[in-house]
Parts: structure tokens; sequence; C-alpha cells
């Protein structure tokens, strides 16, 4: 059932791009550009590594980590326009889960009126971000799951809603929440199974005195361990060692409950470390592309529930 959400464990991405020929085609012409391109020069642009490449026959090119999220997410076709009330979406990176404005439970909805089957198996991304990465699975995978994205900033909330109203998806639902507060009520009225939970690339709130602020605490941990059913996956991914580290010990010391993947399957391959080399979920999320092209790794784990 997990596989039905958009869960894999071989080379997910070169598979996904190759089921779609829209983006394997716009793939493959980035990757002409720059095949025919020669004398790489490297440049800085908005805290982006950008690379220009000289040409006879194609002139001087840049390409940077956008354009790769965009041709990541070519077959969505997500308009550019936005609805009048939401205006210009400012991006704020950082934001404090702690202050009194985030500690008030999101109000649940009626999952009747947000999906239109709402017993089916649910994935939960926590801080979807732009929601790109989960519109993108809900729409590969209409009627065998239902998505739903947490997500502190209320308008890339406003904005991911949007585009699933321009989408006229019936299986996703994006709510403006904290997930520490939020979760454990979200999912205990949710009527069917919850089946995968999903944390990418979390804010790091570097500084120690703020590590209170990360997503992954004991009290979510507990939370998302005992709703997920036997079989369900926990999977996350960060570009910040130490961050992923954090993440990793609070889940490895919940060992009773979760095995790894590679404890159930040894074939899935993994570093000596044990962070997994492939992304599992068949699309990478806009901040996975950001971080791998300025050459950094990404640290993955992938848990399943005992049975």
């Amino acid at each position: 059932m997990a596989a039905s959400l958009g869960l894999h464990c071989h080379h997910f991405h070169v598979a996904a791009a190759a089921a779609n020929p829209v983006r394997k085609a716009a793939k493959q012409l980035l990757s002409s550009l720059i095949l025919k391109s020669s004398k790489p020069h490297h440049h800085h642009y908005n805290n982006i590594h950008c690379f220009c490449y000289d040409s006879d026959s194609v002139g001087a090119k840049e390409i940077r980590s956008p354009d790769l999220v965009a041709l990541e997410y070519a077959d969505l076709n997500l308009s550019d326009k936005i609805s009048g009330e939401l205006g210009h979406v400012r991006i704020r990176q950082h934001v404090n889960p702690l202050s009194s404005s985030f500690t008030v439970p999101a109000q649940v909805p009626d999952w009747k009126e947000v999906f239109r089957d709402p017993t089916l198996p649910l994935m939960i991304d926590i801080g979807s971000g732009s929601g790109r990465f989960l519109i993108w699975l809900a729409k590969r995978n209409p009627d065998s799951g239902n998505y739903l994205g947490l997500e502190i900033r209320q308008k890339l909330v406003m904005r991911a809603e949007f585009w699933v109203k321009e989408l006229a998806l019936t299986n996703i639902h994006f709510l403006f929440a904290n997930a520490t507060i939020s979760f454990r009520q979200l999912v205990l009225t949710y009527p069917g199974p919850l089946m995968l939970v999903s944390i990418l690339c979390p804010d790091p709130h570097f500084k120690k005195r703020h590590h209170k602020r990360r997503v992954v605490q004991k009290t979510l941990v507990d939370n998302i361990i005992s709703h997920l059913v036997p079989g369900g996956k926990v999977f996350f991914q960060s570009d910040v060692l130490d961050v992923a580290r954090h993440m990793r010990n609070q889940f490895d010391a919940e060992s009773d409950a979760l095995q790894h993947i590679d404890e159930l399957d040894p074939s899935v391959p993994c570093d000596n470390d044990g962070w997994l080399l492939d992304n599992p979920m068949g699309i990478r999320s806009e901040r996975e592309i950001h971080a791998e092209f300025e050459g950094a790794k990404i640290y993955r784990r992938l848990y399943q529930k005992r049975t």
C-alpha cells in the first residue's frame, strides 16, 4: 500500500523521469546544452551557484537550480498567476514555531469536503513548503491515496491550495499548521489509515539554543509512531548532517516500534553510515534539487513500523 502512495525502494528518480516523456525530453535538452558547451565558469548568484558555458553553436548559457526545479515539475504545468487576495509570495525561510502565534491548533477540516474518499490511506508531509512535491505525488496517484501537507508559512499554503483547485485534484489538501501542535488531533480524526509521514529538509535552526525549535522532537515522534498503521513508513532527509543526525537519533531510539528499511531489505543501497543512497519518493523536493546542484550530500533514512 505504501508503494501506491509513491514510495518505492529502487532507482526511483531515474524511473520517474523515464515514465514522463515531457520531463525526460526537457532534461535531455538541458543535458545536450551542457554537453555541447565548454569552458565552464563558476559564479554565485543570490546564494545559488551558477555555471555559465561558452559554446560556438549555443552561445553563453546559464543553468541555475531554479531551472532544474522547473524541469523536475514541468509536467504539473502550474500556473504562474495567483489569486488577487494572495498577492506576491515572499518566502520567509525561518519561522519560530515556539512563537505564540503558532501555538493555536489548526482547525480540523471536514475530511469529506477536502478529500473525495477520506477512507483512503493518508500520507502527511510535515513542512510541505511550496507544495509542488506533494502535488506531484497526488496527481500521479489519484485513486490510491490522500495527501496532506502541513506548513507553518501561511502564504505558501494559500498558493498550494490555489494550485490544487486549478488542477482539480480531489486527493490532496494543505493546512496552515504547526505540526508539533496539530499532528495528533488531525490524525485522530482522519477516517482512513496513516501510511506514510515525510519530513524533507526541515528548517535546521543551526544555533544550539534554537535546537528546541526543530520540528523533530520526541512528542512528534511518539505521535507519528502511535498513529502509523503496522507497515506504515517514515521518511526523512536533510542536506545538513547535524539536522539529519538529530532526526536519526530520535527515530533510531524507537527501535522497538520501527525498523530501518535496510534491516527489512538488505538490497536497499545505503552508504557505510546507513544513509540511503537514493530518494525513495520518485521525485526530488525543491530543497533537495538546490542542495544537490550546490554539490551537497542528502542524508536520508526510511523506517517501517513493525507489524
